[in-house]
Parts: C-alpha cells; structure tokens; sequence
C-alpha cells in the first residue's frame, strides 16, 4: 500500500514493509560512492522539526534528506517561538505557509504527530520520528533491517548484494530486555517483527510493562536468565533505562538491575553462539549492558546508526515520491 505519511509501525503491513527494507537495501549503495547524492528529491524542503532533544535521530534524518537532494530546515524547540508560547498549530501552519514538502516530528507528547496528520495543517507527509513513550517507527524499521540482513547472512551494514531482497523475519526469535514501559523502541519493534513474521518476546521487571502488554503480539518473561533458556533467541535487544521519564521508583536501583535484567559477560556467554546484540542507544554501559556485550562482534550498535540513514532516505523517497524504488 502507498503510504501518505508513517505515524505509527502498524502502519505497514508486511508488503509495504518488505518493499521499503528493499529500497533501502538500494539507497544503501549510495554511502559506498565518491559522492554520496541522488537527485531524487531535488528542489523538495524537509523540515525536521523536533520539540524534544536528539542527536542519532535527527542527524540521521538530514544525512538522509541530504543524500537525496533535498534542502533541509532543521527546527528545535528550544530557541523558537515555541518557546515563547507558540501552539503546535500555529508552528504547523507556519511552516504550511513556507511550502514544506515534508516533516519530520519528535515530540515529548504522545499522539503529536497523528495531532498533525489529523488536524489538517499541513498537506505534507508527516514522519513520526519518536513521540513521548508511544512509538517510533522508522527506528523499528532500521532494527529489522539490520536484522534482516544478517540473518540471511548479508554484511550489517553498508553496501551488500541482494541476498535478503524480497525476505522477512519469518522463523526468527527476537528478545527486547529492560524499560519497555517507557520505550517507543519496543512498541514499534514488537509490532514491525511481529509484521515481518518474527516471534518477539519481551523480558522486563513487571514494574516496566505497561497496562495492557498481554494484548500484544508477543510473550512476556521476567526472568532474563530463564528466557534466554527456554527461547533461544536469534538477537537480544537490550532497552535503555529511561531515567528522564521516571517520576518514581520503579526498581531498587541500578546495581540490582543490572544483576537481574543486565546483559553481563556471563548471560552474553550464555546466548546461542550465532546470536546478536542490538541496542537502539545511547547506552548507559554497565547498567542494561556491559562493556563485553557493547563491544562484542556480535554487536550491531554501530551497523544500526549507519543503516538508520539508508532506512530514513528510502522513507523519505517513497513518502515525498509515492514510488517504491528509483
């Protein structure tokens, strides 16, 4: 199906899904040449527009808009008008007025940039790029990207053959271990592998799921040691502890998290001998993740920060173009 914006990972369906894995398998190829540009958005602008403070996400979006030609606006809360008391209406309108081909939206409120979508402010394709704790799906995009490529034994990132073109995560396990309750990462990573046909189980302390868990399509685990036993698993995906969104105590602290849901040494050693790590970042070392893991070969941190730009640009092409490929 052709996309009008992406707010929200259940969004795609597996087709669509697969058909942007694969355009980004091609955008992919453009990091290898001398000059890294495709003229497909040429004389298009994309505004990103990002009320909350990021660093990967929103270079990662103008890396992308960049290597296909558009012109790029970025726009940060702190230091506009928004500052001043402006609405998220009035900033959209604006922006309407100055013709912007495209938007891409962090924003600290759930439900932000289906807001915009909705309201019919902006006739531009809208890109959900994190809103509060709810979603975040061009992330969960680039995860099943790296997945997909090394599952079907391609390179984790840069240019590769075409060994995964067409493929989904159909018969893979996947574990998402920690905050859930307050990661966009796992809600939209649950929904896109479980679209793309892997089975997804998530391990966290009972105080860090959110209402409502059993409904989704996955299952659930406390014990880190014991799932790792019983499922398996093809790639663990360990979840950042997000302090910033806790106003109370949702564990005894950080050393008795780490010696329950911390991938150590030890639980590293003891995960199938092919399967790998992921973590969407930043890391806080020594808490979710130990510097054995971090650093480990089998660690896709990095592959995923580079593959998040060839993801980003073949979102940005098929939404502004309405084509799947070029």
């Amino acid at each position: 199906m052709a996309l009008t914006s992406l707010l929200s990972a259940s969004d795609l369906d597996r087709r669509t899904a697969v058909e942007l894995l694969d355009l980004a398998e091609e955008m992919a190829t453009v990091a290898g040449r001398e000059v890294k540009k495709l003229p497909a958005l040429r004389g298009r602008t994309v505004v990103n527009l990002f009320f909350e403070d990021s660093t990967r996400t929103r270079i990662s979006f103008e890396a992308a808009a960049k290597r296909l030609s558009a012109d790029v606006i970025n726009f940060a809360a702190k230091g506009s008008s928004v500052s001043k008391g402006e609405s998220l209406q009035d900033t959209a309108q604006t922006l309407a007025a100055m013709g912007v081909d495209g938007v891409v939206v962090r924003h600290p409120g759930s439900g932000a940039p289906h807001r915009l979508a909705q309201a019919g402010w902006l006739e531009a394709p809208i890109i959900n790029a994190g809103d509060g704790t709810h979603e975040h799906p061009t992330q969960a995009l680039l995860d099943a990207f790296t997945l997909r490529r090394v599952l079907h034994g391609e390179p984790a990132s840069g240019a590769a053959g075409t060994g995964a073109d067409g493929k989904d995560l159909a018969g893979a396990t996947v574990m998402i271990v920690g905050d859930v309750l307050h990661s966009r990462v796992a809600r939209s990573n649950v929904r896109t592998l479980h679209t793309l046909g892997a089975s997804v189980v998530l391990v966290a302390p009972a105080t860090l799921l959110p209402w409502g868990v059993e409904s989704w399509p996955c299952q659930v685990r406390y014990d880190l040691d014991e799932a790792i036993a019983e499922f398996a698993p093809d790639a663990v995906m360990m979840l950042r502890i997000q302090l910033e969104r806790m106003h109370q105590a949702f564990f005894p602290n950080a050393r008795e998290y780490t010696r329950l849901w911390g991938l150590s040494a030890a639980r590293l050693h003891a995960l199938p001998a092919d399967a790998w790590v992921m973590h969407p970042g930043p890391m806080n070392r020594g808490v979710e993740i130990s510097a054995a893991a971090a650093d480990s070969p089998r660690a896709l941190v990095l592959d995923q920060v580079a593959n998040g730009v060839a993801v980003r640009m073949a979102t940005l092409y098929h939404l502004l173009t309405g084509e799947d490929s070029h």
